[in-house]
């Protein structure tokens, strides 16, 4: 199969998913995928960079409408609807899972959520806090994680007071996720530090406002050794830079220069 006809066979969603993770897309063949009142405006929601022959680098300018872009990908009225037009992965599930670490817990073996679109169903009461952590190896090691977050952010965080959530990459920018989310005070986003977890920490504050909050070092350089991760190409370190930049992260941004890699967040359990 060429690629103008296995591009023309993906899904809107799928095209937004690799627009989250950084991943190039052919923007045109998402272009026709795109609802008609977003597509009159996209020049004010995306900016582009050719990066190879029908492929684009996509950055997301306004974080509220492309949420609201995701929401009105789930066109169909429900996981079995899709299924029956063709493909259940069009319609996003009405259920999502997520693993908590609370207070609570008699052992190391975390608890669930679950996120219905209008019910939540937990069996803990809400910290103050929550860190949402991306990762499963950074998240099993909760307590060395808010170690970490407790000196970059400078403040006491145990399980008392800040649960700790896996994030599982961009399934914690669901919109029903979000929205529990926005019952925390605060939400500290453990991320890797490139493109993909700026982006993603982008999308989340667009959502959640001054109450997400990025956890990193107010000083880089004893990290500089760790940013061991080369980035896969100049657009994606570019595009770091660029998000550092609009983050107001001029100090992630300039560990970035210094070093040209990124730091993926095992690198803080690295002792």
């Amino acid at each position: 199969m060429n690629t103008v006809q296995s591009d023309c066979g993906e899904l809107l969603n799928d095209y937004l998913d690799k627009i989250l993770r950084g991943q190039p897309i052919n923007y045109e063949a998402f272009l026709k995928k795109l609802p008609e009142a977003f597509r009159r405006c996209h020049r004010e929601l995306f900016a582009t960079e050719k990066v190879k022959t029908n492929r684009w680098l996509v950055t997301i300018l306004d974080e509220t409408a492309f949420t609201e872009l995701q929401d009105a990908a789930q066109a169909p009225v429900s996981r079995v609807d899709a299924a029956k037009k063709g493909n259940s992965h069009r319609h996003g599930t009405e259920v999502s899972y997520l693993l908590v670490y609370h207070q609570g817990l008699a052992s190391s073996r975390p608890d669930v959520v679950v996120i219905g679109t209008d019910s939540v169903d937990m069996g803990f009461r809400r910290a103050p806090s929550v860190l949402v952590v991306e990762n499963e190896r950074n998240f099993y090691q909760y307590s060395q994680m808010l170690d970490f977050a407790s000196e970059a952010l400078g403040m006491h965080l145990r399980l008392k007071n800040c649960y700790v959530v896996l994030g599982a990459g961009n399934r914690i920018a669901r919109a029903a996720i979000l929205d529990w989310l926005k019952g925390y005070k605060d939400v500290f986003c453990a991320f890797d530090y490139d493109a993909g977890g700026l982006q993603m920490f982008s999308t989340m504050a667009a959502s959640l406002g001054d109450k997400a909050r990025l956890v990193q070092p107010t000083d880089w350089q004893p990290w500089l050794a760790r940013f061991c991760k080369v980035p896969d190409s100049t657009e994606r370190f570019t595009k770091a830079l660029s998000l550092a930049e609009g983050l107001g992260f001029m100090s992630l941004a300039e560990a970035f220069r210094a070093t040209g890699k990124f730091m993926e967040q095992e690198m803080i359990l690295d002792e």
